[in-house]
């Protein structure tokens, strides 16, 4: 009885917290990017904050002036490339010389990092994978053997080649309301995807005697990804940073991705090294280093992986329906019905005695890779 009763106060006492939605007006600069002191280049882009609650995406700020400024000296002015995209060719900068930002809007406001030294990046000496709790976690190792990086960074691009769930020999020519072969030209069943990481991956060895990084964790596959049902490929990028913009990015990275449980970090105020010249008082998201890029790629193919992982196919494909010219039952045309007027996707033709008597069919997403990839190969792409 005293537990009952106990319980019964503990279920009134809850009260549903339904907090106010902050909605200000304000729209705060975002920079992105870093001065490449490399042959690569230096790529960066201008975009806006929106609030949480609105309907607006982000996008990117044009009409800016953006150049790469030296202490005291030389101007390197980015063109540029739509879409708040700025962006210059290689820069072969003077190590012994600090360099900044410079941003002039559309509407007149000025912006400038602050002027931060040269950092060199070290090569990446290898990118490995360990298969663990049913997952592929790829990593990293690197290391300076003067000691003098300690805080890195990464950032990747990933491609893999998959292919739809059933593949189709044949499509409608609606001019002539009819099913035909499918051409080489309407190639559907094998594509290539890709994707850009959208996590923070930093690593540093401050800590440590020696200036070493070991396996550090850049990602991770699941076990049923179609990333690694045929074939993958991770291009990385790293990158030497100072302290204080290890410091950023890894405050960047509690404040976005590990917020949600009571262990979790509090959210803290974003400090980066970029400001308005003439409101000190106005937040700006960002922080731009000076460093050149090192990258690596590598291949994973599907026979890395455990034989008895099984792909989870991202869209529910039964088996393919049958549409017959003259259905026995109903007399009616189901091929037209289906097929050529009904948007189906012909997969197979169906046969007796040599003629064609139907096709099986499925769905444009079942049968059509190209709704979410490309079929042309990549450049880079190479084959096991």
């Amino acid at each position: 009885m005293i537990l009952l009763l106990l319980g019964g106060i503990y279920s009134t006492c809850k009260k549903p917290y339904n907090p106010k939605i902050v909605n200000a007006p304000n729209n705060y600069l975002v920079v992105e990017g870093v001065i490449n002191n490399g042959s690569d280049s230096t790529i960066v882009r201008l975009s806006k904050t929106v609030n949480i609650s609105g309907n607006v995406s982000t996008s990117g700020v044009s009409n800016c002036a953006v150049s790469v400024e030296a202490e005291g000296g030389a101007v390197y002015t980015l063109n540029p490339q739509g879409n708040g995209f700025y962006a210059l060719p290689s820069l072969s900068l003077d190590a012994a010389k600090k360099y900044r930002l410079h941003i002039m809007t559309g509407d007149s406001k000025e912006y400038a990092s602050d002027y931060v030294e040269v950092k060199k990046t070290q090569p990446i000496d290898s990118i490995g994978f360990l298969v663990k709790n049913n997952a592929l976690q790829l990593y990293v190792n690197t290391h300076d053997g003067s000691n003098n990086t300690r805080y890195y960074r990464w950032s990747y691009d990933e491609t893999w080649r998959f292919h739809a769930k059933y593949q189709s020999s044949f499509i409608v020519d609606q001019q002539a309301k009819a099913v035909v072969s499918r051409p080489a030209s309407e190639a559907s069943y094998y594509c290539f995807a890709s994707a850009k990481s959208t996590t923070i991956v930093i690593g540093s060895s401050a800590k440590l005697t020696q200036d070493v990084i070991f396996q550090q964790p850049v990602t991770t596959i699941a076990a049923e990804s179609e990333k690694i049902e045929m074939r993958y490929s991770i291009f990385l990028k790293q990158y030497a940073l100072t302290k204080e913009a290890y410091q950023f990015w890894e405050n960047l990275k509690k404040n976005t991705e590990q917020l949600g449980s009571i262990f979790d970090a509090q959210p803290s105020q974003l400090t980066g090294n970029i400001h308005n010249l003439k409101d000190a008082a106005e937040p700006v998201i960002g922080y731009v280093s000076v460093t050149n890029i090192q990258t690596k790629r590598i291949f994973i193919d599907n026979t890395d992986v455990p034989n008895n992982w099984r792909t989870k196919y991202p869209y529910d494909c039964g088996p393919p329906d049958t549409a017959l010219f003259v259905n026995p039952k109903t007399q009616q045309n189901e091929v037209l019905n289906f097929i050529i007027n009904g948007g189906a996707v012909p997969v197979a033709d169906i046969t007796k005695q040599n003629n064609t008597i139907g096709y099986t069919y499925s769905s444009i997403e079942c049968t059509d890779c190209r709704i979410r990839g490309r079929v042309q190969t990549p450049s880079f792409w190479k084959e096991k």
